[in-house]
């Protein structure tokens, strides 16, 4: 396949570039600034693009057939990064006719064992609420945006990543989100391939440690 990947400078999207190359996909990360990533790997195309931008997203997206979009900016609102790259990204791709879009998100904007929302139960840390809101308006949109051509999955960890642990190769799909989850970049990576491999869909997933 070949897989456009918006955010491959970051953890998350430079583990899911590295995962696409090792099953053979071809695959375009796209960065702001490709001369400060120059640790991706060497048989990469690296561009430079703004997810934020739908006329960008169109024009690195054509010819693909999936997008995974893991990126972030921190000098930015987050309300506004995170709605306007939902929305370039809807928009983007379904000009570009790319029918899958998997989008790393937060486990916090998920329920939780109860069904309430992780970031909405006793004692979970707020010190990020404005941030978790964010990616919560992004989700927001995703289920409310036209997308009836784009296969879209919001992907998370069940808790929240291992920054530390050995990766085993492996993952669970969650029942729901968990806060006490960890799960490395590495076989949360895994998970994400495995989806897009499969066709993508099935809007939010969580995906835990094993």
């Amino acid at each position: 396949m070949n897989i456009v990947i918006f955010g491959a400078g970051g953890r998350a999207g430079g583990h899911v570039a590295a995962e696409a190359r090792r099953r053979g996909h071809t695959v375009t990360a796209v960065v702001r600034d490709p001369s400060r990533h120059r640790d991706l790997p060497p048989d990469v195309r690296v561009a430079a693009g703004d997810v934020t931008d739908a006329a960008a997203v169109e024009r690195l997206a054509a010819g693909h057939d999936a997008a995974v979009s893991a990126a972030v900016d921190l000098s930015a609102s987050p309300h506004d990064f995170f709605t306007r790259s939902t929305r370039a990204l809807v928009t983007g791709l379904r000009k570009a006719d790319v029918r899958h879009l998997t989008v790393v998100g937060l486990s916090s904007v998920l329920p939780g064992p109860t069904g309430t929302l992780l970031m909405d139960t006793p004692g979970y840390p707020n010190a990020y609420r404005p941030f978790y809101l964010a990616h919560a308006a992004g989700l927001d949109l995703l289920r409310t945006s036209d997308t009836a051509d784009l296969a879209w999955t919001y992907a998370t960890p069940a808790g929240d990543f291992d920054h530390d642990g050995t990766p085993t190769g492996r993952y669970r799909r969650a029942e729901h989100a968990d806060a006490a989850d960890r799960i490395t970049y590495a076989d949360f990576a895994v998970g994400v391939l495995d989806g897009v491999e499969n066709g993508g869909g099935g809007g939010a997933v969580s995906f835990g440690g094993v």
